[in-house]
């Protein structure tokens, strides 16, 4: 029999949005970490990039929430602003129909939009270590209700230097509370924090081989191809020509040639973007939403997109250059074959290269196929397919903004959970002197919608947002352009953001 997620008896709102975001079967980091962290268990993960340990920590905590409760009661620590916004999408998606309130905040971003922010309902924070000790030091953080902490990917973190920014972190928090460490490496700086702050705590190790190799062989089709002299960049087209995928991300080891490949397929008409360090935080966070949202197929980039960044279907990874790091290629390739779709990798391989394939494939433990040869008819027959859907994406996208202008009409990419939960958008908030109450009170007057219905509600200073849920979203957008809310008529329509 199949282990599901039904197995640890989670709260039927919570099982509804993982089945709808087509979450079936538990990994095995799941499967050991979510019953342990229902139980109140203090865990120290050992786990990989690819083994779902986000959702392992993101179900529990979405269960165990007080949603009734106005005040956070988890706190989430992430290295960085990308894998922030990833926690936070996935916890929203997860909770979206129990109605859990998650907020992410890190630098770069105006800190009084935060406070606002903060001032609401939220119930779950994911933050970067130098931010939330900004919000320490000046006040605006409530944490003495904090239930339940959760360190992610550790090992990274503490590389940055964080060590010292953590423990302030931890000295802030009440004594009593849960918490789950994860990172790819245990050294002695997690040990020392684990021993310090982490009473009676357990630890899971899951192996390399039972995260990668038995997922790879379902999902991924990874291979090589050695370049013998030709051109690496002819080469390429032709590898994205026969496969003709929907979407794919082609990695390169530094930053320069990610731009000089990028300039490169610009000029050849391909319909692509770059993300490496050195844009800034905005447009590598735009530039990720918009591959998401379909606005492109083509997405070049240095490793910093590689580890934390969950991207589902992406059909193909390129490794344009080999990864002198056998951990990236993991990372690198686990971008692909996601929720259990199917994807592929290839690596084009020089002869310089080849000891690093070693490297990779003792690490792994299995040889990786050489692909020999590609039929020419496949590149002139993908050729003209993947041209053709890369001008029905520009259409596609034209579309979406002149839709924009007037209705939400587009045919653009929805939470898998959007069949059942519309956002709306009201244009009005703060300085009209509205409040959730007062939206409440709102909707629950139009025939048909009951307090059970209205999910998470946002107000901030000029405009409000909304969750409506039950499939009842579409029902308001078509009676009503506008409501009554405190005796002035507010606009409604569909968020688009």
């Amino acid at each position: 029999m199949k282990y599901t997620f039904e197995k640890f008896k989670l709260n039927e709102k919570i099982l509804k949005s993982l089945k709808s975001l087509e979450y079936n079967i538990p990994s095995r980091v799941q499967r050991e970490v979510i019953p342990k962290l229902l139980k109140g268990q203090n865990l120290v993960v050992k786990s990989k990039t690819g083994s779902g340990k986000t959702a392992s920590f993101a179900i529990p905590l979405c269960e165990n929430i007080n949603v009734d409760y106005n005040n956070i009661q988890a706190l989430i620590v992430v290295p960085t602003r990308e894998l922030a916004l990833q926690v936070k999408d996935e916890i929203s998606d997860i909770g979206r129909l129990k109605k859990v309130r998650c907020s992410a905040i890190f630098g770069k971003q105006p800190i009084k939009e935060q406070i606002a922010e903060l001032k609401q309902r939220v119930h779950i924070v994911v933050a970067t270590p130098g931010r939330i000790l900004d919000h320490i030091n000046k006040g605006t953080i409530k944490l003495e209700n904090i239930q339940y902490l959760v360190i992610d990917e550790a090992d990274k973190m503490f590389n940055k230097g964080f060590v010292e920014q953590m423990e302030k972190i931890l000295l802030n928090l009440p004594k009593e509370k849960i918490v789950g460490l994860f990172s790819a490496t245990i050294d002695e700086e997690i040990k020392y924090i684990c021993e310090k702050y982490m009473p009676d705590y357990s630890v899971i190790n899951i192996e390399e081989n039972e995260i990668d190799n038995n997922q790879r062989t379902r999902q991924i089709d990874d291979k090589i191809i050695k370049a013998n002299g030709r051109e690496k960049y002819i080469l390429l087209k032709e590898l994205i020509y026969s496969e003709n995928p929907k979407s794919v991300i082609i990695f390169c080891n530094t930053k320069e040639k990610v731009s000089k490949l990028y300039n490169k397929m610009s000029k050849d008409g391909f319909l692509i973007r770059e993300l490496h360090a050195d844009l800034s935080q905005e447009r590598r966070i735009f530039v990720i939403k918009d591959f998401k949202k379909q606005k492109f197929n083509v997405l070049v980039s240095s490793d910093v997109a590689s580890r934390g960044i969950h991207i589902d279907d992406i059909s193909l990874v390129i490794n344009y250059d080999v990864p002198q790091d056998k951990e990236n290629y993991i990372h690198r390739i686990g971008r692909t074959g996601r929720k259990g779709n199917s994807g592929k990798a290839i690596t084009i391989v020089n002869e310089k290269d080849e000891k690093y394939i070693e490297n990779i494939e003792t690490y792994i433990g299995y040889k990786i196929n050489e692909l020999t040869d590609i039929e020419q008819s496949r590149i002139t027959q993908g050729k003209i397919l993947f041209e053709e859907y890369s001008k029905e994406i520009l259409k596609e996208v034209s579309k979406r903004k002149k839709a924009d202008k007037n209705s939400y009409k587009s045919k653009d990419i929805k939470l898998n959970t959007e069949s059942e939960v519309v956002k709306l958008y009201l244009n009005a908030g703060k300085k009209k002197k509205i409040r959730v109450l007062d939206i409440v009170g709102a909707f629950s007057n139009i025939k048909g919608i009951t307090n059970d219905d209205i999910g998470v509600i946002e107000v901030q200073d000029l405009c409000s947002y909304v969750d409506i849920l039950n499939y009842k979203g579409d029902l308001i957008l078509k009676k009503y352009k506008e409501i009554p809310i405190k005796k002035k008529m507010v606009k409604v329509k569909r968020d688009i953001r």
